[in-house]
C-alpha cells in the first residue's frame, strides 16, 4: 500500500505550504497554505489543481488597485516607447473617459463598469471605438500581470453591441490639386517637400526626418530609416511607424530633377529644418503648411479643402493600385512600409475593380 504523501495535523487537518505564484519586495517566492479535512490525497488534488493555476497564470494576486490607477500605470509602462498623437490618444481616454471609475477595484471591474463608459460616450462612435481598444488592451494587460483572472475578459465584452462606426472616405488629389503643385510658387524647400511626398508616399514625420544620407542620387532612390514626431511643440526622432518601415524606394523621373538639384545644393544634412539647423518644430510644419496651401490655392480657381500630407500618400497608394497586376499587392505594400493586410483593407474596393473575373476564366479553361 502506498505511503500518503501528507499527515494529519493534532489540530486533524492535512495541510502543506505552496508558493502563490508571487514573490516579495526582495525577491523571495510567497507561500499560502492549503489545507483539507478529508484526506491527504484530497489535499494532494488541491495542490495539484492550485499549482495548475499557477501554471496557466490564472491565480490571481491579492490587491487593491483601482482600474484607473492601473489603467495609468499600463499607460506610462507599456505605452512609452509610442509616438506623441498615439500617447495623448491613450491619456485622453483614460483621464477623461475613465474617469467615472476612479474608486473601482481592478479586480471588481464587470461588463456594466465598460458599459457605463460607452453610454457615457454615446453619439460619438469613432471616441466609442478609442475607448474599447483602450478598455481591452487594459484588462489584458493585467490579466497578463496575475492581477485579475484570464475569463474577465470574456466576461467584459460578452453579448455587448457591436460598435459600427465608418470613418469618413479617404480622398487622392484632384487634377487641379496636381496642376497647381507643380505651378505654385513655392520655396525650393517647400516644393521638395511636396514632391517627395507626391512621389515617394512618406509619411509626413518619414519626410521630415530625412537627411543628405537618405539619397541616393546614382540609384535615385530614397532610403526611410526614421521618423520625427512632436512631444507637444518639440521634435524628436523615433523610427519609422513598424519594422515595415524602413524601407528604400524609387524616386519617379517627374520629381527626380528637382529633387538633384536641391541635395547638391543644400548647405547642411537635414533636407527640412529650422534656421537655426534645428529639426521643424510643430508650430513650424504648421506655418509651412499653411504657406503650401496658400501658394497652390493662387494657382486654382476651385478651393482646395482637407488637403493634408497624408493625402499626397494616399494618393500615391491609390494611383500604385490602379497599376495592379503591373505591381504586386506585395511591393506596393513594401513602398509604403506597411503590410499587405493593411493594403488590401483599405483599397480592396479598387483591387475588385481591376478584376476580369470572366475573362480569367476563360484564358484558364478554354483550350
Amino acid at each position: 500500500m502506498a505511503k500518503a504523501k501528507y499527515t494529519k495535523g493534532k489540530d486533524g487537518y492535512f495541510k502543506t505550504r505552496v508558493w502563490d505564484g508571487t514573490y516579495d519586495d526582495v525577491g523571495r517566492k510567497k507561500y499560502v497554505t492549503i489545507r483539507s479535512k478529508k484526506s491527504s490525497k484530497d489535499l494532494e488534488n488541491k495542490v495539484n489543481e492550485h499549482n495548475q493555476k499557477i501554471k496557466n497564470r490564472e491565480y490571481v494576486v491579492c490587491n487593491d488597485t483601482s482600474f484607473c490607477e492601473y489603467a495609468e500605470q499600463w499607460e506610462v509602462v507599456y505605452k512609452a516607447s509610442r509616438a506623441g498623437n498615439t500617447r495623448a490618444g491613450y491619456q485622453n481616454v483614460i483621464k477623461k473617459h475613465f474617469a467615472c471609475l476612479q474608486n473601482v477595484k481592478l479586480s471588481d471591474i464587470t461588463r456594466l463598469h465598460y458599459q457605463t463608459i460607452l453610454n457615457n460616450a454615446a453619439g460619438h462612435p469613432a471616441t466609442q471605438q478609442k475607448i474599447e481598444l483602450t478598455f481591452k488592451q487594459v484588462i489584458k494587460s493585467a490579466i497578463a500581470d496575475q492581477l485579475i483572472a484570464p475569463n474577465v475578459l470574456d466576461i467584459v465584452f460578452r453579448n455587448n453591441e457591436k460598435i459600427t462606426y465608418k470613418p469618413k472616405e479617404k480622398r487622392v488629389l484632384t487634377e487641379n490639386e496636381k496642376r497647381a503643385m507643380l505651378s505654385a510658387d513655392l520655396s525650393d524647400s517647400d516644393r521638395i517637400f511636396v514632391f517627395i511626398l507626391y512621389g515617394c508616399g512618406l509619411r509626413r514625420g518619414e519626410a521630415l526626418a530625412l537627411t543628405k544620407n537618405c539619397i541616393d542620387l546614382k540609384k535615385r532612390t530614397l532610403t526611410v530609416t526614421q521618423s520625427v514626431a512632436f512631444e507637444k511643440e518639440t521634435p524628436y526622432i523615433k523610427n519609422p511607424k513598424s519594422y515595415n518601415g524602413f524601407r528604400t524606394v524609387p524616386i519617379p523621373d517627374l520629381i527626380f530633377p528637382a529633387v538633384e538639384k536641391y541635395i547638391k545644393f543644400l548647405q547642411q544634412d537635414k533636407l527640412f529644418h529650422m534656421k537655426d539647423g534645428r529639426w521643424v518644430t510643430k508650430s513650424s510644419y504648421r506655418k509651412m503648411w499653411a504657406r503650401i496651401i496658400r501658394k497652390m490655392q493662387a494657382e486654382t480657381d476651385e478651393p482646395i479643402i482637407g488637403l493634408t500630407a497624408h493625402v499626397f500618400r494616399h494618393n500615391y497608394c491609390t494611383n500604385l493600385c490602379y497599376q495592379i497586376p503591373t505591381i504586386s499587392i506585395k511591393h506596393i505594400a513594401s513602398l509604403l512600409g506597411d503590410t499587405e493586410k493593411m493594403v488590401i483593407k483599405v483599397y480592396n474596393h479598387m483591387i475588385l475593380e481591376k478584376e476580369d473575373v470572366g475573362g480569367a476564366l476563360n484564358s484558364a479553361l478554354n483550350f
